[in-house]
């Protein structure tokens, strides 16, 4: 769930503005969501001197319910969601899904994806979220769901090999640990992964949402210990 940006706070001079203004954000991220689909909290009412203030939260069960008239199979259910999304961003893009006993990938090819990837891949990683509940509601056997857009998730994990192989080497040649950038636990999991098997040094994540980071370490002078589980 962390890596769904599924609420936002809104401001008005009224109650109704500040609603009308969170679920305007929220929209941008969840194409057709309407108020109905949406919890409200109110944080501040208006007064003659301040705005009044809202958080709103997306219920992204009736988000997906309403946004298709989900199919029985899972991957039509996924195909659906994804075809919904797409049309209610304005994209011109077709939908291919292949499944097979782990995984069930959706990938969408088009022209200009950008605003389905999102900055470093956050509104992909939104959807892929939602294809996952939507695809298995009530179902206790669930699959992996991927949901790709013109090869994005293999260019993202290589760039995140070569970050990883850049923390190592700078790690040994300077025998002092090395922070990557902030990452989704996602992500910090394909370096963990990729990490695995190096011997000459571990790797821990620190700090706190969103900030929170990988580090790499070099293992000196003591049994390997090898990349260690996201904490």
């Amino acid at each position: 769930m962390a890596d769904l940006p599924a609420d936002a706070e809104g401001r008005g001079v009224t109650l109704g503005e500040a609603k009308w203004s969170a679920v305007k954000e929220l929209e941008r991220r969840f194409p057709g969501l309407t108020a109905d689909h949406v919890r409200f909290e109110v944080l501040a009412e208006a007064t003659a001197e301040a705005e009044a203030s809202v958080r709103a939260e997306v219920d992204e069960q009736a988000w997906c319910q309403a946004a298709a008239d989900l199919p029985d199979e899972p991957a039509e259910r996924v195909r659906s969601l994804v075809n919904t999304v797409c049309a209610g961003l304005g994209l011109r893009a077709s939908v291919e899904v292949h499944e097979d006993e782990e995984e069930l990938r959706a990938t969408v090819n088009g022209e200009d994806l950008g605003l389905l990837i999102g900055k470093r891949g956050m509104t992909i990683d939104a959807l892929q979220h939602l294809a996952l509940r939507a695809a298995f509601q009530g179902q206790a056997d669930r699959r992996r769901v991927v949901v790709d857009a013109a090869g994005y998730r293999e260019r993202r994990e290589a760039t995140l090999h070569r970050a990883a192989d850049r923390a190592v080497g700078e790690a040994l040649d300077f025998d002092r640990p090395v922070e990557l950038e902030p990452m989704r636990p996602a992500e910090r999991k394909v370096v963990h992964l990729y990490l695995r098997e190096r011997t000459e040094v571990e790797t821990h994540s620190e700090g706190d949402e969103p900030e929170r980071r990988l580090v790499v370490t070099p293992v000196r002078g003591r049994p390997s210990a090898g990349a260690q589980p996201d904490r």
